[in-house]
Protein backbone atom coordinates (compact mmCIF):
# COMPACT_ATOMS: atom_id res chain seq x y z
CA UNK A 1 0.00 0.00 0.00
CA UNK A 2 1.49 3.33 -1.02
CA UNK A 3 0.43 6.94 -0.80
CA UNK A 4 3.69 8.18 -2.29
CA UNK A 5 1.93 10.21 -4.99
CA UNK A 6 1.43 12.92 -2.41
CA UNK A 7 4.20 15.48 -2.56
CA UNK A 8 6.11 16.27 0.60
CA UNK A 9 4.84 19.56 2.02
CA UNK A 10 7.46 22.32 1.94
CA UNK A 11 8.61 22.92 5.47
CA UNK A 12 10.94 25.74 4.49
CA UNK A 13 14.30 25.78 6.20
CA UNK A 14 15.13 22.48 7.87
CA UNK A 15 17.91 23.75 10.09
CA UNK A 16 17.66 26.43 12.71
CA UNK A 17 20.71 28.17 11.24
CA UNK A 18 18.74 28.72 8.01
CA UNK A 19 16.17 30.88 9.79
CA UNK A 20 16.87 34.58 10.49
CA UNK A 21 17.74 35.21 14.10
CA UNK A 22 17.97 31.55 15.04
CA UNK A 23 21.12 30.68 16.95
CA UNK A 24 21.70 27.99 19.54
CA UNK A 25 22.07 30.29 22.53
CA UNK A 26 22.77 29.01 26.00
CA UNK A 27 19.30 30.12 27.08
CA UNK A 28 17.69 28.10 24.29
CA UNK A 29 19.71 25.02 25.19
CA UNK A 30 18.73 25.38 28.85
CA UNK A 31 15.09 25.77 27.85
CA UNK A 32 14.94 22.67 25.66
CA UNK A 33 16.86 20.71 28.29
CA UNK A 34 14.22 21.79 30.83
CA UNK A 35 11.50 20.35 28.61
CA UNK A 36 13.42 17.11 28.20
CA UNK A 37 13.98 16.93 31.96
CA UNK A 38 10.22 16.81 32.58
CA UNK A 39 10.04 13.58 30.58
CA UNK A 40 11.82 11.79 33.40
CA UNK A 41 10.46 13.83 36.30
CA UNK A 42 6.74 14.27 35.55
CA UNK A 43 5.99 15.45 39.08
CA UNK A 44 7.73 18.76 38.36
CA UNK A 45 5.64 21.85 37.46
CA UNK A 46 4.12 21.79 34.00
CA UNK A 47 6.62 23.06 31.37
CA UNK A 48 4.26 25.89 30.39
CA UNK A 49 4.43 27.38 33.89
CA UNK A 50 8.22 26.96 33.84
CA UNK A 51 8.36 28.78 30.51
CA UNK A 52 6.28 31.65 31.87
CA UNK A 53 8.70 32.08 34.74
CA UNK A 54 11.68 31.75 32.39
CA UNK A 55 10.24 34.43 30.09
CA UNK A 56 10.08 36.94 32.96
CA UNK A 57 13.75 36.38 33.70
CA UNK A 58 14.77 36.52 30.01
CA UNK A 59 12.51 39.11 28.32
CA UNK A 60 14.79 39.43 25.29
CA UNK A 61 14.32 35.81 24.22
CA UNK A 62 11.71 35.03 21.54
CA UNK A 63 9.45 32.47 23.22
CA UNK A 64 6.78 32.28 20.52
CA UNK A 65 7.95 28.89 19.33
CA UNK A 66 8.63 27.55 22.80
CA UNK A 67 5.22 27.98 24.45
CA UNK A 68 4.46 24.31 24.34
CA UNK A 69 4.46 21.38 26.74
CA UNK A 70 5.97 18.71 24.49
CA UNK A 71 7.72 16.16 26.68
CA UNK A 72 10.71 15.02 24.69
CA UNK A 73 12.85 11.94 25.01
CA UNK A 74 16.63 12.21 24.96
CA UNK A 75 16.61 10.96 21.36
CA UNK A 76 14.42 13.91 20.31
CA UNK A 77 16.46 16.54 22.17
CA UNK A 78 18.88 17.12 19.31
CA UNK A 79 15.94 17.25 16.87
CA UNK A 80 14.41 20.10 18.83
CA UNK A 81 17.71 22.00 18.80
CA UNK A 82 18.04 21.66 15.02
CA UNK A 83 14.53 21.80 13.63
CA UNK A 84 12.61 24.19 11.45
CA UNK A 85 9.91 26.60 12.59
CA UNK A 86 7.22 24.43 10.96
CA UNK A 87 8.48 21.36 12.78
CA UNK A 88 8.44 23.16 16.14
CA UNK A 89 4.88 24.26 15.49
CA UNK A 90 3.98 20.64 14.79
CA UNK A 91 5.53 19.62 18.11
CA UNK A 92 3.56 22.40 19.80
CA UNK A 93 0.25 21.15 18.39
CA UNK A 94 1.00 17.62 19.59
CA UNK A 95 1.90 18.95 23.01
CA UNK A 96 -1.31 20.86 23.57
CA UNK A 97 -3.33 17.77 22.66
CA UNK A 98 -1.16 15.49 24.81
CA UNK A 99 -1.86 17.31 28.07
CA UNK A 100 -5.35 15.81 28.43
CA UNK A 101 -4.26 12.19 28.00
CA UNK A 102 -3.24 9.45 30.37
CA UNK A 103 -0.35 7.38 29.04
CA UNK A 104 -0.34 3.65 29.68
CA UNK A 105 1.58 0.60 28.48
CA UNK A 106 -0.19 -2.43 27.01
CA UNK A 107 1.47 -5.82 26.73
CA UNK A 108 0.86 -8.51 24.13
CA UNK A 109 2.87 -11.57 23.13
CA UNK A 110 6.08 -10.56 24.84
CA UNK A 111 6.08 -6.99 23.53
CA UNK A 112 4.81 -3.71 24.96
CA UNK A 113 3.53 -0.50 23.41
CA UNK A 114 2.36 2.89 24.63
CA UNK A 115 -1.26 3.98 24.43
CA UNK A 116 -3.02 7.25 25.25
CA UNK A 117 -6.42 7.43 26.95
CA UNK A 118 -8.99 10.19 27.35
CA UNK A 119 -12.56 9.97 28.61
CA UNK A 120 -14.65 8.63 31.48
CA UNK A 121 -13.39 5.34 32.95
CA UNK A 122 -16.67 3.45 32.71
CA UNK A 123 -17.73 4.80 29.30
CA UNK A 124 -17.97 2.61 26.18
CA UNK A 125 -14.50 2.26 24.69
CA UNK A 126 -13.28 3.27 21.25
CA UNK A 127 -9.83 2.45 19.90
CA UNK A 128 -8.73 5.41 17.76
CA UNK A 129 -6.20 4.58 15.03
CA UNK A 130 -3.65 7.00 13.62
CA UNK A 131 -3.13 8.26 10.09
CA UNK A 132 0.16 7.52 8.35
CA UNK A 133 1.74 10.43 10.29
CA UNK A 134 1.72 8.52 13.58
CA UNK A 135 0.31 9.59 16.94
CA UNK A 136 0.33 13.32 16.26
CA UNK A 137 -1.86 16.27 17.20
CA UNK A 138 -4.58 15.42 14.68
CA UNK A 139 -5.40 11.91 15.89
CA UNK A 140 -5.30 13.21 19.46
CA UNK A 141 -7.73 15.97 18.51
CA UNK A 142 -10.04 13.31 17.10
CA UNK A 143 -9.78 11.23 20.27
CA UNK A 144 -10.66 14.21 22.48
CA UNK A 145 -13.63 15.01 20.24
CA UNK A 146 -14.81 11.38 20.46
CA UNK A 147 -14.54 11.36 24.25
CA UNK A 148 -16.91 14.35 24.40
CA UNK A 149 -19.60 13.11 21.99
CA UNK A 150 -23.03 12.39 23.46
CA UNK A 151 -22.78 10.80 26.90
CA UNK A 152 -19.05 10.33 26.35
CA UNK A 153 -16.71 7.60 25.20
CA UNK A 154 -13.38 6.34 26.50
CA UNK A 155 -10.92 6.82 23.64
CA UNK A 156 -7.64 4.91 23.46
CA UNK A 157 -4.91 5.56 20.88
CA UNK A 158 -2.36 2.73 20.51
CA UNK A 159 1.05 3.91 19.29
CA UNK A 160 1.49 1.67 16.27
CA UNK A 161 4.78 3.33 15.27
CA UNK A 162 6.34 2.97 18.72
CA UNK A 163 6.96 6.66 19.23
CA UNK A 164 7.87 7.67 15.68
CA UNK A 165 6.04 10.51 13.94
CA UNK A 166 6.35 11.56 10.30
CA UNK A 167 7.03 15.29 9.90
CA UNK A 168 6.48 15.31 6.14
CA UNK A 169 4.75 13.10 3.58
CA UNK A 170 7.93 11.28 2.55
CA UNK A 171 8.74 10.34 6.14
CA UNK A 172 5.13 9.32 6.83
CA UNK A 173 5.17 7.14 3.70
CA UNK A 174 8.37 5.49 4.92
CA UNK A 175 6.85 4.78 8.32
CA UNK A 176 3.68 3.30 6.84
CA UNK A 177 5.67 1.18 4.37
CA UNK A 178 7.63 -0.23 7.30
CA UNK A 179 4.56 -1.03 9.40
CA UNK A 180 3.96 -4.65 10.36
CA UNK A 181 0.25 -4.68 9.51
CA UNK A 182 -0.42 -8.04 11.13
CA UNK A 183 1.39 -6.79 14.22
CA UNK A 184 -0.71 -3.63 14.16
CA UNK A 185 -3.88 -5.75 14.20
CA UNK A 186 -2.48 -7.54 17.24
CA UNK A 187 -1.88 -4.16 18.91
CA UNK A 188 -5.48 -3.20 18.20
CA UNK A 189 -6.72 -6.53 19.56
CA UNK A 190 -4.74 -5.98 22.75
CA UNK A 191 -6.14 -2.44 23.01
CA UNK A 192 -9.72 -3.71 22.67
CA UNK A 193 -9.10 -6.31 25.35
CA UNK A 194 -7.52 -3.71 27.64
CA UNK A 195 -10.57 -1.46 27.38
CA UNK A 196 -12.95 -4.35 28.10
CA UNK A 197 -10.87 -5.34 31.11
CA UNK A 198 -10.83 -1.76 32.42
CA UNK A 199 -14.40 -0.55 32.61
CA UNK A 200 -15.75 -0.56 29.04
CA UNK A 201 -18.45 -3.18 28.49
CA UNK A 202 -18.42 -2.67 24.73
CA UNK A 203 -15.65 -1.42 22.47
CA UNK A 204 -15.57 0.00 18.96
CA UNK A 205 -12.69 0.82 16.61
CA UNK A 206 -12.28 3.87 14.42
CA UNK A 207 -9.42 5.17 12.31
CA UNK A 208 -8.34 7.62 9.64
CA UNK A 209 -6.47 6.91 6.40
CA UNK A 210 -4.10 4.07 7.37
CA UNK A 211 -6.10 3.73 10.57
CA UNK A 212 -9.31 3.59 8.54
CA UNK A 213 -8.03 0.55 6.68
CA UNK A 214 -6.96 -1.06 9.94
CA UNK A 215 -10.34 -0.39 11.54
CA UNK A 216 -12.08 -2.33 8.76
CA UNK A 217 -9.51 -5.10 9.17
CA UNK A 218 -10.45 -5.14 12.86
CA UNK A 219 -14.09 -5.82 11.96
CA UNK A 220 -12.86 -8.92 10.12
CA UNK A 221 -10.05 -10.18 12.33
CA UNK A 222 -10.97 -9.24 15.92
CA UNK A 223 -14.11 -10.96 17.26
CA UNK A 224 -14.26 -8.77 20.38
CA UNK A 225 -14.91 -5.61 18.33
CA UNK A 226 -18.54 -4.44 18.68
CA UNK A 227 -18.63 -1.70 16.02
CA UNK A 228 -16.38 0.06 13.50
CA UNK A 229 -16.32 3.50 11.90
CA UNK A 230 -13.72 3.93 9.17
CA UNK A 231 -12.57 7.12 7.50
CA UNK A 232 -11.09 7.01 3.98
CA UNK A 233 -9.17 3.74 4.00
CA UNK A 234 -9.68 0.15 2.82
CA UNK A 235 -7.38 -2.76 3.77
CA UNK A 236 -5.51 -4.76 1.18
CA UNK A 237 -7.02 -8.16 0.31
CA UNK A 238 -3.94 -9.79 1.83
CA UNK A 239 -4.71 -8.25 5.20
CA UNK A 240 -8.49 -8.64 5.42
CA UNK A 241 -11.51 -9.22 3.19
CA UNK A 242 -14.44 -6.97 4.23
CA UNK A 243 -16.81 -9.65 2.93
CA UNK A 244 -15.93 -11.52 6.14
CA UNK A 245 -16.65 -8.61 8.50
CA UNK A 246 -18.22 -9.67 11.80
CA UNK A 247 -18.98 -6.25 13.33
CA UNK A 248 -21.21 -3.42 12.04
CA UNK A 249 -19.21 -1.06 9.78
CA UNK A 250 -19.80 2.58 8.92
CA UNK A 251 -17.39 4.09 6.37
CA UNK A 252 -16.76 7.66 5.18
CA UNK A 253 -15.08 8.77 1.95
CA UNK A 254 -14.50 12.04 0.13
CA UNK A 255 -15.79 12.30 -3.42
CA UNK A 256 -12.54 13.95 -4.54
CA UNK A 257 -10.22 11.44 -2.85
CA UNK A 258 -7.59 10.46 -5.42
CA UNK A 259 -5.82 7.56 -3.72
CA UNK A 260 -6.67 4.88 -6.25
CA UNK A 261 -7.64 1.53 -4.77
CA UNK A 262 -7.26 2.77 -1.21
CA UNK A 263 -9.84 5.49 -0.60
CA UNK A 264 -11.13 6.76 -3.94
CA UNK A 265 -14.73 6.36 -5.11
CA UNK A 266 -14.01 3.00 -6.74
CA UNK A 267 -12.53 1.66 -3.50
CA UNK A 268 -15.56 2.97 -1.56
CA UNK A 269 -18.03 1.26 -3.90
CA UNK A 270 -16.10 -2.03 -3.79
CA UNK A 271 -16.12 -1.85 -0.01
CA UNK A 272 -19.88 -1.37 -0.01
CA UNK A 273 -20.31 -4.46 -2.22
CA UNK A 274 -18.09 -6.50 0.11
CA UNK A 275 -20.01 -5.36 3.18
CA UNK A 276 -23.26 -6.41 1.54
CA UNK A 277 -21.76 -9.87 1.12
CA UNK A 278 -20.82 -9.98 4.79
CA UNK A 279 -24.40 -9.49 5.95
CA UNK A 280 -23.38 -7.14 8.78
CA UNK A 281 -25.15 -3.80 9.30
CA UNK A 282 -23.25 -1.23 7.28
CA UNK A 283 -23.29 2.31 5.87
CA UNK A 284 -20.97 3.83 3.29
CA UNK A 285 -21.14 7.63 3.02
CA UNK A 286 -19.64 9.75 0.23
CA UNK A 287 -19.10 13.48 0.84
CA UNK A 288 -19.42 15.63 -2.28
CA UNK A 289 -16.64 18.11 -2.83
CA UNK A 290 -14.44 16.58 -0.12
CA UNK A 291 -11.01 15.03 -0.56
CA UNK A 292 -8.82 12.73 1.47
CA UNK A 293 -8.42 13.49 5.19
CA UNK A 294 -11.33 15.95 5.12
CA UNK A 295 -11.91 15.41 8.86
CA UNK A 296 -8.64 17.17 9.74
CA UNK A 297 -9.80 20.65 10.69
CA UNK A 298 -7.14 21.97 13.08
CA UNK A 299 -5.30 25.04 11.82
CA UNK A 300 -2.08 23.11 11.32
CA UNK A 301 -3.94 20.15 9.80
CA UNK A 302 -5.63 22.41 7.24
CA UNK A 303 -2.26 23.92 6.29
CA UNK A 304 -0.75 20.47 5.93
CA UNK A 305 -3.59 19.35 3.64
CA UNK A 306 -3.17 22.46 1.49
CA UNK A 307 0.55 21.83 1.20
CA UNK A 308 -0.35 18.39 -0.11
CA UNK A 309 -2.72 19.80 -2.73
CA UNK A 310 -5.99 19.20 -0.82
CA UNK A 311 -7.75 22.55 -1.00
CA UNK A 312 -11.31 21.52 -0.09
CA UNK A 313 -12.87 22.74 3.16
CA UNK A 314 -16.38 21.82 4.23
CA UNK A 315 -17.24 22.17 7.89
CA UNK A 316 -20.79 20.97 7.20
CA UNK A 317 -19.46 17.67 5.87
CA UNK A 318 -17.27 17.27 8.94
CA UNK A 319 -20.16 17.94 11.32
CA UNK A 320 -22.39 15.52 9.40
CA UNK A 321 -19.71 12.83 9.60
CA UNK A 322 -19.33 13.34 13.36
CA UNK A 323 -23.10 13.15 13.79
CA UNK A 324 -23.21 9.87 11.90
CA UNK A 325 -20.24 8.59 13.90
CA UNK A 326 -21.95 9.38 17.20
CA UNK A 327 -25.22 7.77 16.14
CA UNK A 328 -23.48 4.58 14.97
CA UNK A 329 -21.26 4.12 17.97
CA UNK A 330 -24.03 4.99 20.43
CA UNK A 331 -26.31 2.44 18.80
CA UNK A 332 -23.89 -0.46 18.89
CA UNK A 333 -21.88 0.32 22.02
CA UNK A 334 -24.84 0.87 24.36
CA UNK A 335 -24.73 -1.62 27.22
Amino acid sequence: MSLSRVASPPLGAHNCHDLPGWTLTKQRRRLVTLLAFTRYFPFLPHPLSCLTSYKKKNPSINFTLFLFSFRVTSQRLNDLLHCSQAELLSFSMAASASSTFKKIQIQREGTEFDAYIVGRDDAPGIVVLQEWWGVDYEVKNHAVKISELGSGFKALIPDLYRGKVGLDAAEAQHLMDGLDWQGAVKDIHASVNWLKANGSKKVGVTGYCMGGALSIASAVLIPEVDAVVSFYGVPSPELADPAHAKAPVQAHFGELDSFVGFSDLTAAKKLEEKLKESGVPHEVHIYKGSGHAFMNRSEEGVKRRKNMGMLDEDDNAVELAWSRFQSWMSRYLSA
